[in-house]
């Protein structure tokens, strides 16, 4: 049975439509043409520059705050190139925002020079400090001597040769004076090589926890409310390489999430060269196994019965099942199609492991021969019933009924044209959507082909909605990993969702009214995360997608009518909120589904926002 998704992109390619939604529906472009939608030096130009206009309205701004914080950046340092060490104090000197101290630790560096170095910078500008460490101690407990400097109510991070633009410090401290309720601040950021040269931005989303398990999405430009980060013991020693991602583990474990902020800009430019973890995060092995053991900490801290891995590029949780793992309702709608649902259901009971499930098969009209006998056959297993339901093709409606008719404690979504990859699959989606505060959770699915179906849906692309990173080929890393890692999407599509029957019903199903085929499941996950709840994709419970295989394409005028109507309702509905993806960038594309740079951004130019 073909996603609703599926079913929107393919009536958008009979309509012939052009622009944005055309554009957005098919492949990955050409390589030419992907490169002229990436060329970041050429966005930097266009957006990402900072005239005398805006300076002088970056010193009103600032001239204009009443209580304007002090941030104290901490530096440790040791052994540094001195060119990039003079570049990076160079960097915090330029800022715009005056009101910050540099707290530089030195860590017992063998160079005679640096001595003489810091004492020159700090003699040139008296907000810069110094304190020389008798013996090396490493990063964490350096940035502890740094910290022990800071007089500011905010502490920023900057290591030794990397730098800050210019308005850096003006955008944090303009966040806090708007938001006195914030404790955590990050930005976007980039990499700067040994020339000078900016590239590979990372255009983050909001606040994502799933995804910052994974990666350490905080850093970089992390801002910190000094208390806090005293509060919960600074710098742990012997989490070196790791030391940030441990911090802020800690310290999201005494704010609310309301209180983590995001600047959708870049304002950190990390160097690239041989032995930094920008060039290559192997070139410190250890801060890998730091992280996994911070991030396991954590989780008994929070009493969750899991444990993380690293993967190579990032991290995997395990999530412990229940010792009595609760009914899962797999509902799968058909209509005819005998070979496909049999590969569905023949791959559910032969590969699932997951000991506690039963199937409810709804069978909308079928009337093939083949079809019908294989459906009286399956009900000889205690585990599968067949609701007939004759009436007419409503995708929501038919979900929605079986759901009321089903046992289980959480309810699965599953189109009748998936096919189980992953034996574990089911059990690695229900520890999720068992999780607190857990909506619907989805899966990787791949075409046949064994290029990415979904991993996530971002809200806006195409004018409602399109799959992150569709088709891209294993190993599915492309922007980040993001289709990579468990992370927090908007929406998840229902061709395989898992849910409680609780959420669910909390938020009324699926709109059977106004979502009779295509977008229920966007609008059902959105009115989701409207509630409180999280919504989460796994890239490691795999299936298979044969999409299209069975109800066929949006191709007569009357389908063609009832789509365009729930295009109209869901931008009645959800407005703004199909611009705005928290789960996304507004520096990124909503023309394409490969998380291509957006032209322009949309966030307000520097001017503009510093007006």
């Amino acid at each position: 049975m073909i996603s609703t998704l599926g079913r929107a992109a393919e009536l958008l390619r009979q309509e012939g439509l052009s622009g944005v939604r055309r554009r957005v529906l098919g492949r990955i472009g050409g390589s030419a043409e992907a490169a002229r939608r990436n060329n970041y030096a050429e966005w930097i130009k266009r957006y990402d520059r900072l005239d005398a206009a805006g300076r002088e309205a970056i010193a009103q701004r600032v001239a204009a705050m009443t209580a304007p914080p002090r941030i104290s950046i901490l530096m440790p340092v040791y052994n540094p190139q001195r060119e990039w060490l003079a570049e990076a104090i160079a960097s915090v000197r330029a800022q715009l925002y005056p009101h910050w101290e540099l707290c530089i630790a030195d860590d017992a560096s063998t160079d005679a020079q640096v001595r003489a170095f810091l004492e020159a910078e700090a003699q040139a500008d008296s907000r810069i400090k110094i304190v020389f460490r008798a013996g090396n101690g490493h990063i964490s407990a350096a940035t502890n001597s740094a910290l022990e400097l800071a007089s500011g109510a905010w502490i920023a991070l900057l290591d030794q040769d990397d730098l800050l633009p210019a308005h850096a410090l003006f955008w944090a401290a303009d966040a806090i004076v708007a938001n006195p309720a914030l404790r955590l601040i990050y930005s976007d950021e980039d990499k700067i090589d040994e020339s000078g040269e900016r590239y590979e931005p990372y255009f983050k989303c909001d606040w994502n926890r799933e995804l910052f398990y994974g990666q350490n999405l905080f850093s970089h430009l992390g801002v910190f409310e000094r208390a806090l980060v005293e509060q919960v013991g600074g710098f742990r020693v012997g989490f070196e390489g790791a030391q940030d991602h441990d911090l802020v583990l800690r310290c999201i474990e005494h704010v609310d999430e309301s209180a983590i902020h995001h600047i959708p800009r870049v304002l950190y430019h990390w160097r690239a060269h041989g032995g930094s973890t920008a060039a290559t995060a192997e070139s410190k092995p250890y801060a890998a196994l730091a992280g996994e053991r911070a991030l396991n900490e954590h989780y008994v801290r929070r009493g969750m019965r899991a444990r993380a891995e690293w993967i190579g590029y990032g991290y995997r949780t395990h999530e412990a099942l229940p010792d009595a793992p609760p009914l899962v309702s797999l509902v799968i709608p058909t209509r005819n199609g005998h070979e496909l649902v049999r590969q569905c259901v023949d791959s559910i009971i032969g590969k699932t492991t997951y000991p506690n499930y039963e199937i409810l098969i709804v069978d909308n009209g079928s009337d093939e021969t083949a079809t019908l006998a294989y459906l009286a056959a399956l009900t000889a297993d205690p585990r599968i019933r067949v609701l007939r339901d004759d009436g007419p093709f409503n995708f929501s409606a038919l979900n929605n009924r079986a759901v009321a008719a089903a046992r289980g404690e959480l309810v699965g979504l599953v189109n009748n044209d998936i096919e189980v990859r992953s034996p574990d699959w089911l059990s690695e989606m229900v520890a999720l959507a068992l999780r607190p505060g857990v909506g619907a959770v989805g899966a990787r699915l791949l075409y046949p082909d064994e290029t990415l179906q979904h991993g996530g849906i971002i809200v806006g692309i195409g004018g409602v909605a399109g799959h992150a990173n569709k088709h891209t080929p294993a190993p599915y890393r492309r922007w980040f990993d993001r289709t990579a890692l468990t992370g927090e999407w908007s929406a998840v599509t229902a061709a395989c969702l898992i849910v409680t029957r609780a959420a669910y019903e909390a938020v009324g199903g699926l709109n059977e009214q106004d979502l009779a085929v295509a977008f229920n499941d966007v609008d059902f996950c959105l009115r989701l995360q409207e509630a409180g709840y999280r919504n989460l994709a796994t890239p490691f419970a795999e299936l298979f997608h044969h999409e299209s295989a069975t109800r066929g394409y949006e191709d007569n005028p009357a389908k063609r009518a009832r789509f365009r109507t729930e295009i109209d309702y869901m931008h009645r509905r959800w407005g703004a909120a199909l611009q705005r993806d928290r789960a996304y960038s507004p520096n990124l594309t909503l023309e394409h589904e490969d998380f291509s740079l957006a032209w322009p951004p949309r966030v307000a130019s520097l001017l503009e926002s510093a007006q």
